[in-house]
């Protein structure tokens, strides 16, 4: 089987290096999948051929390398060793998104827990890394959980200025039977200076209206009736009860152990850069980031360690670019979860 697999590798290199197919077979080769799921799963995953297709596609930087302008893209690598060779100034929005404090496996890899002052000493020396990247007009968005949170605040006050913190409700977690269940995250929103992006009106959240109320004349007061229902586009909060982890039949899923769903970090680009942007993400993992970057106009940057992780990044960016779609937010609004009806009456 390893043999007969090897074979099929090689016999797939030889056919796209020698141009034996046209370019329209080439896409839809390298789109493929090998594998057979239940019909409504839709998880990602990379083929053989997507190997072959994509590993070019990918940005490999040597110790050499000085780079005059931020690219675009996936750079296969360690962020704390790329930083330096990357140009300062250059980022107007840092989504970084490390291991939490905790024992995980990515894909070999594996982070180890460790004492708060470890991990905020680890933590300190990735913002330092990262930090002579940022415009002075830039955003950082920090992810963690409740125990994360701890060293974050310390590290991050340090260096930048905290503005709030985000708590994203996670629906899913296991139970736990001698403590209270882990079902929320943190992502602590902080800004290089007093000048910075936020784009109020453009992450609004449409919420349904429960007790609709309205004026003398019997107009609907602060809310819009719509064919799917009542709704008012309420202002955001730091508490967001909106999101879903992705899962096996959405668009976006893949096998990544902690992928950020898109709505998520569309939330986050949306509110704090501007299309035409430069944005950073250094710990990339499955690609949300740049995947969403494609799909909101503005141009992303993804740093990973993993190659099998930047070759699935850089499958969903060709799939972005086919598909432009967000679940969650539609007609410039973001939707309460189990919306999809209301949805798509909206749209109609």
């Amino acid at each position: 089987m390893i043999i007969s697999r090897i074979q099929e590798w090689q016999d797939k290199r030889n056919a796209l290096n020698s141009n034996a197919m046209t370019e329209k077979d080439e896409q839809t080769y390298c789109l493929s999948s090998d594998r057979n799921r239940a019909p409504r799963n839709r998880t990602i995953e990379l083929t053989a051929a997507d190997r072959l297709c994509l590993e070019n596609q990918l940005i490999r930087i040597s110790s050499a390398d000085r780079l005059a302008e931020l690219p675009s893209g996936i750079i296969h690598g360690d962020s704390l060793q790329i930083a330096p060779l990357l140009p300062q100034h250059s980022v107007d929005l840092l989504i970084l998104d490390p291991p939490y404090n905790l024992s995980k496996a990515f894909d070999g890899y594996r982070f180890s827990k460790q004492t708060i002052d470890e991990y905020s000493d680890w933590l300190d020396r990735l913002i330092t890394a990262f930090k002579p990247l940022l415009k002075d007009s830039a955003t950082v968005y920090i992810c963690g959980d409740w125990l994360t949170s701890v060293s974050i605040f310390t590290v991050a006050s340090a260096h930048l200025i905290v503005r709030n913190r985000i708590t994203w409700e996670r629906e899913k977690g296991r139970g736990a039977k001698a403590n209270w269940k882990n079902a929320s995250e943190d992502i602590w929103f902080c800004t290089m200076s007093d000048r910075y992006t936020f784009n109020v009106d453009a992450v609004k959240l449409r919420r349904k209206v429960v007790a609709p109320y309205r004026d003398a004349n019997g107009t609907p007061k602060d809310w819009t009736m719509t064919a799917g229902g009542n709704y008012r586009d309420t202002h955001p909060s730091n508490l967001w009860t909106d999101i879903t982890i992705p899962f096996w039949s959405m668009p976006e899923n893949t096998d990544h152990p902690t992928q950020k769903s898109e709505k998520l970090i569309a939330k986050l680009i949306l509110a704090s850069s501007n299309p035409g942007d430069r944005i950073l993400d250094p710990f990339l993992g499955s690609g949300t980031t740049t995947a969403v970057c494609q799909k909101l106009d503005r141009l992303g940057l993804g740093i990973e360690l993993s190659e099998e992780y930047c070759l699935l990044a850089a499958k969903r960016l060709e799939l972005a670019e086919q598909d432009a779609a967000i679940q969650g937010w539609a007609n410039g609004v973001f939707w309460e979860r189990n919306t999809f009806v209301s949805q798509k009456l909206a749209s109609d």
